[in-house]
């Protein structure tokens, strides 16, 4: 839960940021004020509890989210590495898989990267960085090196495993066990993948329903009101909206929170738009509920 407050804080302090900016007109600070109580009372966060505050604001973390990925163009034409940088690139290979045996991950990082840089097109290298990543914790790290990898040899089984342990340390679970699922389909007797895949969808059955942890908000109450759903219907209708829901179930597989974020940025300003005509009215019912 304080993740989700810490999250409720970030896009509140973004909110206040835009009202403070005074390039708004005056239905939409009415509207962003709106936003702002309905959010600090769903989420029983306030603008002041600064212990919320995260080092990076909700525009830094977005555009660090959608910086393009690298990927390996599997059309191109293929580097060929001479028998010396094969040689080479193995033995660093190996250096770094010393490293992990070791235990010393951050070593075992600066090898396999020099044996990226020599050979990019071996799809071991960035799987087994993708270990020594997750070993750091830096699972972010982890799981783009899978898809590098992939991207390189669709049928590489470990790359998918190593994304599924990658994905279920980020506590995505759901996404787990697909990986974990294709994993098997390219490697049936595989026991580890196997107890992962049990461990992940366990995972996911306890995780709680989307609605726990909203304040109590009333969903059941916002789909009969006949206000809300007119405004849902307008929202739908919008070009805007639809071309970002796409977007955002095309990608959200392998990088749900870059599209979150991305969807974020994108619907907040339709929604002003289209709240704004009934700003008033939703700010009185608003009022009522905060003083109740």
């Amino acid at each position: 839960m304080t993740d989700t407050k810490r999250l409720a804080f970030s896009i509140i302090q973004f909110l206040h940021n835009q009202l403070d900016s005074g390039g708004l007109s005056s239905d939409a600070q009415e509207s962003l004020e709106v936003a702002i109580q309905c959010l600090e009372t769903a989420f029983d966060v306030s603008i002041e509890d600064k212990s919320l505050a995260v080092a990076q604001t909700l525009p830094e973390i977005f555009a660090t989210a959608s910086v393009t990925t690298p990927q390996i163009n599997v059309n191109s034409v293929p580097f060929t590495p001479t028998e010396e940088e094969v040689a080479e690139a193995e033995r660093l290979k190996t250096e770094g898989n010393d490293r992990m045996k070791e235990e010393n991950f951050s070593e075992a990082v600066e090898f396999y990267s020099k044996a990226i840089e020599i050979n990019p097109q071996n799809a071991v290298y960035y799987c087994n960085r993708a270990a020594a990543y997750s070993k750091l914790g830096n699972y972010a790290g982890a799981v783009q090196d899978c898809e590098l990898a992939i991207g390189i040899d669709p049928n590489y089984s470990k790359a998918y495993g190593r994304m599924g342990l990658a994905l279920a340390s980020l506590n995505k679970h759901t996404e787990a066990v697909n990986f974990y699922q294709k994993a098997l389909e390219l490697d049936p007797e595989n026991d580890t993948y196997k107890s992962n895949l049990k461990i992940a969808e366990q995972k996911m059955r306890e995780a709680p329903s989307p609605t726990v942890g909203m304040g109590g908000a009333d969903l059941a109450g916002l789909l009969s009101n006949p206000g809300f759903m007119n405004m849902a219907s307008t929202l739908m209708s919008n070009p805007q909206v639809q071309q970002m829901m796409s977007g955002m179930m095309s990608g959200l597989m392998v990088q749900p929170r870059q599209q979150l974020l991305q969807g974020l940025v994108v619907w907040a300003p339709v929604t002003s738009q289209a709240s704004s005509m009934r700003a008033s009215s939703l700010h009185s019912r608003c009022r009522r509920r905060i003083q109740s």
